[in-house]
């Protein structure tokens, strides 16, 4: 069982930059693989991106890459989301996951909000 709790969110002017957080509890977390998810109103939720759970390997969406750069740090059971060059429509409620298979995720946490201004 893993508990994640997302931090960093936010408002900020498009162009500007926000880091989240995910705080995983348990003793395994390096054992998972993680991603990172937002859904927009009225949309559906949305790969933002995913990280093994080496950090060897990472993987975005072609809406964010060049943008957005995951990474994690096991010592400290974290996942962060950098997030550059920010836009209007990066507006959304961020959720990371965390799953044992790379793409099937089975525990989420409550989201973060990102509310980006033009």
């Amino acid at each position: 069982q893993v508990q994640l709790v997302e931090s960093g969110g936010g408002l900020v002017q498009a162009g500007g930059s926000l880091r989240l957080s995910c705080a995983a509890s348990g003793r395994t977390f390096s054992s998972y693989h993680m991603g990172w998810f937002r859904q927009a109103p009225g949309k559906e939720r949305q790969f933002v991106a995913a990280i093994s759970w080496s950090g060897g390997s990472t993987s975005y969406a072609d809406s964010v890459k060049g943008r957005f750069t995951i990474s994690r740090a096991n010592a400290k059971n974290t996942v962060y989301l950098q997030m550059n060059s920010l836009k209007p429509e990066d507006t959304a409620v961020y959720y990371c996951a965390a799953g044992v298979v790379a793409g099937v995720y089975a525990y989420w946490g409550q989201g973060t909000q990102v509310n980006v201004s033009s």
